[in-house]
């Protein structure tokens, strides 16, 4: 099947006609093909970037000069992954501690201001829209530590403002004559943005060179945009789509420590894209190699290779792939160099786009992240919604919140309603756990990691961790538009020691992050989707500790 869908891609010329923008690829519906003709500039950035290198370069080489030492980039979704994938995949070569900060965790970010000086820390705050609720609010908490040694003229000239013409974070950025303000396109949209300016000028500033970036990217805007077979997002959208005409509608996606997040990105790119209309296809972050040695009929794998001057950490990659069960659909990449990371972004690009047109699915739109942004607001405007109920007592981690879906209504207490969670787990589905928790400390992601990896052993399906809020504008789309194959468990928490805010719709980070799981637990149970919500009293590492041990309780149980 794949042979024929890479000739059936061939003669309907659909790389090129993605490459010269023609909408009509995506003509299914009127929906489909407006958003079309709005969001396909990214088809040609490498060789038509908008957004000039050298005023690129120019600004980057400014902030060196005044002996910038880090670098605080504020955004979400699009606008931070492919800037944290290179940054992380440079990070042993580059002279700039490079920080994201995509969480509305106060931990997180008090943590993240322990580590930088304001008087040497380029902040960057970058949004399409300009109005992207986290990042209006994470500002908001990063500006008044900053103004607390800073000057206010002075501490706008540390402000970069990335974000699209017209918008009210450029307006503030030219009133307050902020260090820099960078135009996005508007016709790029925010994960389709990896080589425009939104990936480009963190990259730059990071030290990587973007010429060669650009180079890589251009290469491979060549290669993917030919009528070929041998058209490297051609074979790599068959791949995709044959799997997913299998039944195998998910894929792992492993590699080493320095490319994970790349796997992020390509996670936000598949699953927003396609994850909708009832269908999609899930990528999920594999760290468990071990959970990919029986080939469960549901999923492929994606595997990259990078360069590792270790020859331990090589050997240990490729010792991981030979446990995969030998049944399991895989293809194989590997990068050598941070540059050429150009090349896999573009080639990324054109297969997700190639993947809604095979699947009549509008890859361009993303309807259930914009439905979940409205439900927050509204919260945060009428006040948070009382609990079903709170478990006082069942449990040693102290009073939780607890909302239920139908698959648990009828639970009264925590141990209930996750035995009714998991028992809803049917082969072929899979599970997230939606965490609005910080990763920092000790222990705290071994904990989550310890639930996640425990579901997908004992009920043998895909299992993922994802991050709020990021995952609301990555994989929250499939959640709620694609099939209703998973099962959700949402885990948010009181915070001991809350950041006000002042100027945006929440009182303070604590409450927008409840805000936000509450908000998302409501969407997803009105899309009748199998969910529970849990609020705990703190998110102490003994807390996220005993709530894994509650549910290796409940799951020996099952």
């Amino acid at each position: 099947m794949q042979d024929a869908i890479i000739e059936r891609l061939v003669e309907e010329r659909v790389a090129s006609r993605i490459h010269a923008k023609d909408a009509s690829l995506y003509g299914f519906s009127a929906e489909a093909r407006e958003c079309a003709e709005n969001f396909m500039g990214w088809a040609d950035l490498p060789s038509n970037p908008p957004c000039p290198l050298d005023e690129i370069k120019q600004l980057a080489a400014k902030f060196a000069d005044a002996g910038t030492e880090s670098v605080l980039l504020i955004g979400q979704g699009g606008s931070t992954q492919a800037a944290m994938t290179m940054t992380k995949f440079n990070k042993a070569n580059s002279k700039i501690k490079f920080r994201v900060l995509d969480s509305d965790s106060p931990v997180r970010l008090r943590k993240t201001l322990a580590e930088i000086d304001p008087h040497t820390t380029l902040v960057i705050v970058s949004s399409k829209s300009g109005g992207t609720l986290e990042m209006r609010s994470v500002f908001c908490a990063v500006r008044n530590a900053f103004a607390e040694t800073l000057p206010t003229d002075e501490m706008c000239k540390h402000f970069v403002a990335i974000t699209d013409p017209g918008s009210a974070l450029e307006a503030q950025a030219k009133r307050e004559e902020w260090g820099g303000i960078l135009s996005g396109e508007p016709t790029v949209g925010g994960r389709f943005s990896a080589l425009s300016v939104f990936g480009l000028f963190p990259a730059a500033v990071s030290g990587i060179d973007i010429d060669a970036l650009i180079a890589e990217g251009l290469d491979a805007e060549q290669d993917c945009s030919e009528d070929s077979e041998a058209n490297p997002a051609i074979k790599l959208a068959a791949f995709l789509y044959t799997n997913w005409r299998n039944r195998r509608d998910k894929f792992s996606f492993f590699t080493q420590k320095r490319a994970r997040a790349l796997g992020l990105w390509i996670e936000q790119l598949v699953a927003e894209s396609v994850g909708k209309d009832g269908v999609g296809v899930l990528p999920q972050l594999e760290v468990s190699p071990l959970l990919l040695e029986k080939d469960l009929g549901d999923r492929a794998v994606v595997a990259y290779r990078v360069e590792s001057g270790v020859w331990d950490d090589r050997d240990d990659f490729l010792r991981c792939l030979t446990c995969f069960d030998p049944d399991l659909p895989r293809v194989d990449y590997s990068i050598d160099g941070v540059e050429e990371l150009g090349y896999h972004f573009v080639m990324w690009e054109y297969a997700t786009a190639m993947l809604g047109y095979l699947m009549q699915v509008a890859p361009f739109d993303q309807p259930d992240v914009a439905s979940v942004k409205a439900k927050v607001l509204d919260l945060l405007d009428a006040g948070l919604p009382e609990p079903d109920f709170i478990d006082e007592r069942a449990t040693s981690i102290g009073p939780i919140e607890v909302r239920v879906s139908d698959c648990c209504s009828t639970a009264s207490d925590v141990r209930a309603a996750l035995y009714g969670l998991f028992s809803s787990i049917e082969p072929g589905n899979y599970f997230a756990m939606n965490a609005f928790l910080p990763f920092d400390g000790y222990a705290r992601k071994a904990a989550l990691g310890r639930i996640r990896i425990g579901v997908a052993a004992h009920c043998q399906v895909m299992s993922c961790l994802e991050i709020g809020p990021r995952y609301m504008h990555s994989t929250g789309q499939l959640q709620k538009g694609g099939s209703n194959t998973g099962v959700y468990l949402l885990i948010s928490a009181g915070e001991p020691k809350d950041i006000p805010l002042q100027g945006v719709p929440a009182k303070s980070l604590g409450e927008l992050s409840k805000a936000q799981a509450i908000g998302d637990f409501m969407i997803l149970s009105e899309r009748g989707r199998r969910c529970l919500h849990l609020h705990l009293p703190d998110n102490s590492t003994i807390t996220l500790q005993r709530l894994a041990y509650l549910v290796d309780e409940v799951l020996s149980g099952l």
